[in-house]
């Protein structure tokens, strides 16, 4: 397919983009841009929120992942459906008696100001690394499938991607992401659901023999038994259930969206339905992941193991060339399938980049205008001079992200959904004990010594993570990093109560 019309369609696909902007973004505020002014529809919401919360990685990395882990990945989506539950029941219900625009002025008020700014810190750091993250992997790809081969640098691309999300989000905000995550979660999930079918066609499969010729492989493994792996079912059952509680429910550009529709019950209907769906997609997404390799050995890919560095490392070889990983669905979509599959792939890439993306710059900018510059309180700015301040944090917030993904991709990491859960694990721990506290213990703390804990718990962690080997023997620690740090955090906070 010819890089000329591929880059075409993205910038047909980015105009409709902005038409949704114009039309949802008109007569938008500030409260338009924060929290939508609370009248957005739960369904809406709900089915929006898939795009955020699948984003490119899984839409690229899940489906890679088979060759490595198989269908474990499921377990991790089990707890996530737990976490949801968590969130609806636990969480919103505060959210909302406190009708907070950001869910770290729960901070402020159980425990104090710097409680407070140390929330939003964290969660700005947290997201800023994981949304970065995401972004570097679709900007990527669409740079070595297609804007190589015109002559555009990596930068380049990186900043016009960077510049169109700018364009169609600095007015209106949540009000416009809302509508624009519908319609891309729509492209991506019909992209995921064409692909799929193609290849079943291609290999002359039904769904039955396609499970049991991935079966024969090995790939429809689920569960772990081994209780000192990493991946042991109890742990990545609570560790996703413990990332969903942390990377949904007290990460403000989650919950922002959640707080926009107008009533608990209907917030609450949007978080549950939200965690059977991603159950549902994430299944389908490791069910293509498998059907990838099959349709790769089909054009005569081979897997291998080889020894690198005195590690064992899995390779792909299709025409010489290693596909493992992130690497085999961009691969096969756009060189050993019809030119009409490559559209839809580029497509439905596209439209799980911008979801992950625009959610987190608009999130961004307003726990920085809200917690870390207190906007709201200003009472001698008008709202003129405070729109005007929170575009230019906007535009800043969109500079960090270029300077993030240049990073990553000096970093690149074969296999960006593990390093993402890894990095959450450092990043949101602080979070989780923080909130922990506030809900479950009725301590008040010395607000003065809080950021010392938020620092202290993950680099404790680190450590525990760099030589569990020496401490725990056989017994391996996964992504339940997380829960060792929030718990470092919650016993900080306890050694530093009042009395």
């Amino acid at each position: 397919m010819s890089p000329i019309i591929l880059l075409s369609i993205i910038i047909v696909y980015f105009a409709l983009l902005l038409w949704v902007a114009y039309k949802t973004g008109k007569g938008s505020d500030n409260e338009s841009f924060f929290i939508g002014n609370r009248k957005s529809n739960w369904m809406l919401v709900a089915f929006g929120m898939i795009g955020t919360s699948l984003s490119g990685v899984t839409f690229v990395s899940v489906p890679g992942a088979v060759g490595k882990d198989n269908f474990a990945y499921l377990q991790i989506t089990l707890g996530y459906l737990i976490g949801y539950i968590v969130v609806a029941y636990v969480l919103l219900p505060l959210y909302y008696r406190l009708k907070l625009t950001s869910i770290y002025g729960y901070l402020q008020q159980r425990m104090g100001q710097l409680s407070y700014k140390s929330g939003a810190w964290i969660f700005i750091v947290s997201r800023l690394v994981g949304a970065t993250a995401r972004l570097y992997l679709v900007v990527n790809i669409l740079q070595i499938s297609i804007l190589d081969s015109l002559g555009v640098p990596f930068i380049v691309t990186t900043l016009i991607i960077l510049l169109m999300i700018i364009l169609y989000t600095y007015e209106g905000g949540v009000k416009t992401i809302v509508w624009t995550d519908t319609l891309q979660t729509s492209c991506m999930l019909l992209g995921l659901v064409i692909c799929t079918f193609y290849m079943l066609n291609h290999l002359d499969l039904n769904v039955g023999q396609s499970l049991t010729a991935m079966h024969e492989k090995g790939y429809t493994k689920i569960f772990e038994m081994d209780f000192n792996s990493p991946g042991f079912f109890i742990k990545q059952i609570l560790a996703g259930a413990f990332i969903t509680i942390t990377m949904t429910g007290i990460d403000q550009e989650m919950m922002q969206k959640s707080l926009s529709v107008t009533k608990l019950k209907d917030s609450q209907k949007n978080m549950v339905t939200l965690g059977f769906i991603l159950l549902g997609v994430i299944s389908l997404f490791l069910y293509m992941g498998g059907l990838l390799y099959l349709f790769g050995e089909s054009e005569g890919a081979q897997l291998t193991e080889v020894m690198k560095d005195g590690v064992a490392k899995k390779e792909f070889l299709l025409n010489g060339k290693d596909i493992f990983g992130d690497k085999i669905f961009p691969e096969v979509a756009l060189n050993h399938m019809p030119g009409f599959i490559s559209i839809i792939f580029i497509i439905a890439l596209i439209s799980a980049l911008f979801p992950s993306a625009d959610g987190a710059m608009t999130a961004l900018t307003s726990s920085l205008c809200i917690d870390i510059f207190g906007m709201k309180e200003r009472k001698d700015w008008d709202d003129g001079k405070k729109e005007k301040f929170r575009k230019t944090v906007h535009l800043l917030v969109a500079l960090s992200f270029l300077i993030m993904v240049i990073i990553f991709k000096v970093i690149n990491d074969n296999s960006m959904i593990g390093l993402i859960l890894k990095l959450a694990g450092f990043t949101y721990g602080p979070l989780l004990g923080l909130f922990a506290f506030g809900i479950f213990t009725k301590y008040k703390v010395k607000d003065n010594l809080v950021p010392y804990v938020c620092i202290a718990a993950p680099v404790i962690s680190y450590f525990i993570d760099k030589y569990q080997g020496n401490i725990f023997g056989d017994f391996k620690i996964g992504l339940e990093l997380l829960i060792i740090n929030g718990l470092l955090t919650f016993i900080g906070l306890f050694l530093i109560r009042k009395k």
